[in-house]
């Protein structure tokens, strides 16, 4: 009880997180990794945590919300008809090949690294939003090997980041004239096979730095898990049924500006 009087601030912070998170990740299909991240990573330093710690648990609790995220995500867009299975039989074992080989990677690199990769990807993933061109620039998906590529693509730099399926599978199945719609949803299944298997492996494999937040088992905050899953799991749901009704991409090139801000000051902490 003495733990919440006095972080009742950070636990708010971290409960409004799952609700944008769970919004965002069913309404405009960027996954909630992109917004948990930073934002841990931030509170976590105001807790006196080291940038290269707040990083690593950031990265790994973030993941760990991602999991039953996409199972309520993946209902969602079951019922529409939105999730292809056939897409996911081909990319499944190269999206958990890609996890096993990133999530390793996590566990033995400084934090450093990985806040400068979070900020070139969400920088690259919001210019991306406001400047993207509506045309596909590939008329289908490659063959086999080049899917495998992609899919392999996709799980390593997740998994190194906390991000789930949406932030790099959406924009890559989108360039290759695949339906958005049917993208998104099929990216939150893709998110599942993502976020389990990293969040065990750091949980499980990761070793928790000294100066890790309290309640850290491996790299995975479970206090901060605990506030932001219930809310995430309610409100994906609502995003989803949001996407259905309202102008996505309006919303989608403000979350951008913000978002390009977020990776430009992240890189400036890592470069300046």
């Amino acid at each position: 009880m003495s733990f919440i009087m006095e972080n009742y601030s950070m636990i708010l912070a971290m409960m409004a997180t799952g609700v944008v998170g769970g919004i965002l990740a069913g309404l405009l299909g960027v996954g909630g990794g992109i917004v948990i991240v930073p934002v841990l990573f931030f509170l976590y330093q105001g807790l006196g945590v080291s940038a290269d710690t707040a990083m690593l648990v950031a990265t790994a609790t973030s993941l760990a919300t991602i999991v039953p995220t996409s199972i309520s995500s993946i209902r969602s867009h079951k019922a529409k008809g939105n999730v292809d299975f056939d897409l996911l039989k081909r990319w499944g074992f190269f999206v958990f090949l890609g996890v096993m080989i990133g999530s390793f990677v996590v566990t033995r690199v400084d934090g450093e690294w990985l806040t400068l990769l979070f900020g070139i990807i969400a920088t690259l993933s919001a210019l991306n939003m406001l400047l993207g061109k509506k045309d596909s620039m590939f008329k289908s998906l490659p063959g086999t090997a080049g899917q495998g590529v992609m899919a392999t693509c996709v799980g390593f730099f997740s998994s190194m980041v906390g991000i789930g399926g949406g932030t790099l599978t959406v924009p890559m199945l989108t360039f290759c004239n695949y339906p958005a719609h049917r993208a998104v949803g099929t990216a939150a299944a893709v998110g599942l096979i993502i976020s389990l298997p990293a969040a065990l492996t750091m949980l499980i494999f990761g070793q928790s730095p000294e100066d890790s937040p309290y309640g850290t088992v491996g790299l995975v905050n479970l206090i901060g898990a605990a506030c932001i899953i219930p809310l995430t799991v309610l409100f994906a749901p609502v995003g989803a049924g949001l996407a259905q009704r309202l102008d996505a991409a309006k919303l989608k090139k403000v979350f951008a500006v913000v978002l390009i801000f977020t990776g430009v000051k992240m890189l400036y902490q890592v470069l300046g």
